[in-house]
């Protein structure tokens, strides 16, 4: 057995946002997930980003009325700011703004 390894958890391989490896939800995008999402387009809802936080957060103002909240492992601060309009797939977990696309977490 390996002597010095660190037990994998969230806290050990997401250090880094960049470098994180976790594929579930909120961290790096699998080309399972986005695949998927494409392939569901009716499954898209377009909205507004009405805000970002620093710890991952972002809120949606949906265009067919409501609100929905999404969480992103990375912070997205520098991508998105209120008023992007963006498509979120909430079956997938994906938020797409342009060409980018993300793995988020439906909260």
């Amino acid at each position: 057995m390996a002597q010095g390894l660190r037990q994998h958890t969230v806290h050990t391989a997401c250090e880094h946002a960049r470098m994180c490896r976790d594929d579930h939800a909120g961290h790096v995008l699998t080309p399972i997930r986005l695949r998927l999402a494409t392939a569901t387009p009716s499954g898209w809802r377009d909205a507004v980003v009405a805000g970002v936080r620093p710890d991952g957060r972002i809120d949606l103002a949906l265009w067919r009325g409501g609100s929905a909240a999404v969480w992103q492992h990375g912070d997205l601060r520098g991508a998105l700011v209120p008023g992007d309009v963006v498509a979120v797939h909430p079956a997938y977990g994906v938020l797409a703004a342009g060409a980018e696309r993300w793995s988020v977490a439906i909260l």
